[in-house]
C-alpha cells in the first residue's frame, strides 16, 4: 500500500487495483463486472467461469489486509442488468459473506443500470464523503473533487523492447480514475483522449509498486 494523497485527504493505493482511505475504514473499487464470462458464454464465446469467485476473493484478501469496515463499488460491479441473478451459489454465499462483515455500497454504472435480484448492501447513483463524490463516470464540468472508474485506465510503456501494460490510477487536482478490478476486465490506455478530457489539465498516471508511488504524466 502507497500513500496518495487526493483533495486534500490521504488515502493508500494498493497494487490490486483498488484504494482505501484509512480515515473512513472505507475500500474502494471498481468495475468489478461480475459475471462477465457468463453473458459472453450467452452469445457462445465461452471464457474461464470463475471470474466472480476470483474478483470475491480478492476483495475478501483486501478488506482483511486494510480492516476495511466499508467497500464502496463504483460502478459495472456487475457486467449487466442481470448479473446479479446469474452469480452462482458459491460466489453469492461469499459476497454474502462479505456483507455481514463490512457496510457495501454500490454505485450504479452504465452496465449495471436497472439491475435486478440486487444481492444486498445500498445502492446509491453517486455519493459525497468529506467533501469528495464517489460516481461511476467523471464528469469534465463538475470541478468539484471526485472518485471514479468507468475507464479502465492501463499504462502501456514500452522498455527495452518489451511492451509493458499495467493497470494505473489516473489523477489531476480535483479527480481520481480508479483501474478496473474485475477478473475479466480489460484496459484503456491511460493517455486515450477520453480519459484525459475527464481528468481535466494535469493528467497523470499513477502506479503503485512496492513502496512508492510511480507518477507519469499523460501529455
Amino acid at each position: 500500500m502507497v500513500p496518495l494523497s487526493f483533495a486534500g485527504h490521504d488515502f493508500l493505493a494498493l497494487p490490486e487495483a483498488a484504494l482505501f482511505w484509512p480515515a473512513k475504514s472505507a475500500l474502494l473499487v471498481a468495475d468489478l463486472h461480475f459475471e462477465k464470462a457468463s453473458w459472453f458464454g450467452r452469445f457462445g464465446q465461452f471464457l474461464p467461469p470463475h471470474d466472480s469467485q476470483a474478483t470475491l476473493d480478492l476483495i475478501a484478501m483486501l478488506v482483511d489486509r486494510t480492516g476495511a469496515r466499508s467497500v464502496w463499488s463504483l460502478g459495472d460491479s456487475f457486467h449487466d442488468a442481470d448479473g446479479a441473478a446469474r452469480l452462482p451459489r458459491k460466489a453469492r454465499e461469499r459476497l454474502a459473506a462479505l456483507m455481514e462483515r463490512v457496510d457495501w455500497v454500490w454505485i450504479t454504472g452504465n452496465h449495471d443500470a436497472g439491475m435486478t435480484g440486487a444481492p444486498g448492501g445500498r445502492r446509491l447513483a453517486e455519493a459525497e464523503m468529506e467533501g469528495i463524490w464517489l460516481r461511476h463516470e467523471a464528469d469534465p464540468n463538475d470541478a468539484r473533487p471526485e472518485i471514479s472508474g468507468h475507464f479502465h485506465p492501463k499504462l502501456r510503456l514500452s522498455l527495452r523492447g518489451r511492451h509493458v501494460s499495467r493497470r494505473c490510477f489516473v489523477g489531476s487536482s480535483s479527480k481520481l480514475i480508479l483501474p478496473a478490478l474485475g477478473a475479466l476486465t480489460g484496459g484503456l490506455d491511460a493517455s486515450h483522449g477520453e480519459i484525459r478530457r475527464a481528468v481535466g489539465p494535469g493528467a497523470t498516471a499513477l502506479v503503485p509498486v512496492a513502496d512508492r508511488l510511480l507518477r507519469f504524466p499523460l501529455a
